[in-house]
């Protein structure tokens, strides 16, 4: 995930969110709330943590999201579960909030492990299996597509077409088979029932869960505490709007009550979900401001990717910076900001309209 400053690092502290609780240490299940445990497990990225969320359910666990699946990962679980158990009861089942390699990396392992049912969107699902499973070479023509049509050095693309599917090596084989999860659902865990509400743009259907009753929102990667999370165009769906779907896709969380407890999946537990919703608004609308003004004259997507992310990145960030700035340029496009050519060596320029 590329960190992107949000308007409380710009400075705003009129708008700054409430931590609810401190760090925990690494590897450690915590109680956060009543029935309701906090586990930061680490990742191998510059984002270097996720937190799971463990719900007592009386004789056994709800697990949600299972970190990213690697070695280190698996080992942690392994002491994690002795026989199987964690604090004496047994998972019974696992719930991904969506495909993620950090969110869903070992829940393939742990349900087969245990004999456990995994909970999923039907699209998040699919979605993870079928990039598990691609060996393709249709799979790295498609990325090596959109990296020549964004301009990026030649260097650049052969390195990344180097790396081929680089989700496979993060997620253990996704089970063939799931329980359904749908916007509007009501789940019982954790001594309380939750709705599924829907998050849009970052992935295709992410699953939160608002509890009333707790007043608690577990909020994945869709609402998180001082960064946004990444809403990128991807090689599989370059025609779509996610940053129009994410937008949308926020507002839903306007009508849940002010004081809600939210327990995002990076950083720490926070309150004042308006304000932070109004945050991601505000950013987006910046960077969109931002990007336009780096199109004053004809523009590849590389160019404008550097104008807006002056840090050095990694290969790993690359993919998540470019996925950024192209869902900000079809945004823009959509609103008539700016347009696009393309180049007789098959490379889009971008320009904005009162350039």
């Amino acid at each position: 995930m590329v960190r992107i400053p949000s308007p409380v690092e710009r400075g705003d502290p009129a708008q700054d969110v409430v931590w609810a609780a401190p760090v925990p240490p690494l590897n450690e299940p915590v109680p956060i709330a009543q029935g309701i445990l906090w586990l930061r497990l680490a990742l191998p990225f510059k984002l270097d943590h996720i937190n799971l969320w463990l719900l007592d359910d009386g004789a056994s666990w709800t697990l949600v999201d299972t970190g990213y699946g690697d070695a280190r990962t698996t080992a942690i679980w392994d002491g994690l579960l002795p026989g199987g158990k964690l604090f004496g009861k047994p998972l019974g089942r696992v719930l991904a909030t969506h495909f993620h390699p950090d969110h869903l990396g070992q829940a393939g392992r742990l349900c087969r492990s245990f004999g456990l049912p995994l909970l999923m969107t039907r699209t998040e699902w699919l979605t993870g299996r079928m990039l598990q499973l691609d060996t393709s070479e249709e799979f790295v023509a498609a990325g090596l597509a959109q990296d020549r049509r964004a301009g990026l050095p030649l260097e650049l693309i052969e390195r990344r077409r180097d790396r081929g599917n680089a989700y496979r090596p993060g997620v253990s084989p996704v089970p063939a088979s799931i329980e359904i999860l749908e916007a509007g659902d009501e789940l019982a865990a954790g001594g309380t029932r939750w709705r599924v509400l829907v998050g849009r743009g970052h992935s295709p259907e992410m699953v939160t869960l608002f509890s009333a009753e707790r007043g608690i929102l577990i909020g994945a990667d869709q609402l998180l505490p001082r960064i946004t999370p990444v809403v990128g165009l991807w090689p599989t769906s370059p025609e779509r709007d996610p940053l129009g779907a994410f937008v949308r896709s926020i507002a839903q969380y306007e009508a849940l009550p002010e004081e809600l407890l939210v327990l995002p999946s990076h950083e720490r537990p926070y309150r004042g979900l308006r304000p932070r919703l109004a945050q991601l608004r505000a950013h987006h609308r910046a960077r969109l401001d931002e990007t336009a003004a780096l199109c004053r004259r004809p523009t590849t997507a590389a160019e404008v990717m550097a104008g807006l992310f002056t840090a050095e990145l990694d290969l790993h960030q690359v993919g998540f910076a470019l996925a950024e700035t192209l869902a900000h340029l079809v945004a823009l496009e959509r609103e008539g900001r700016v347009i696009r050519r393309t180049r007789p060596d098959g490379v889009d320029l971008w320009e904005a309209r009162d350039a």
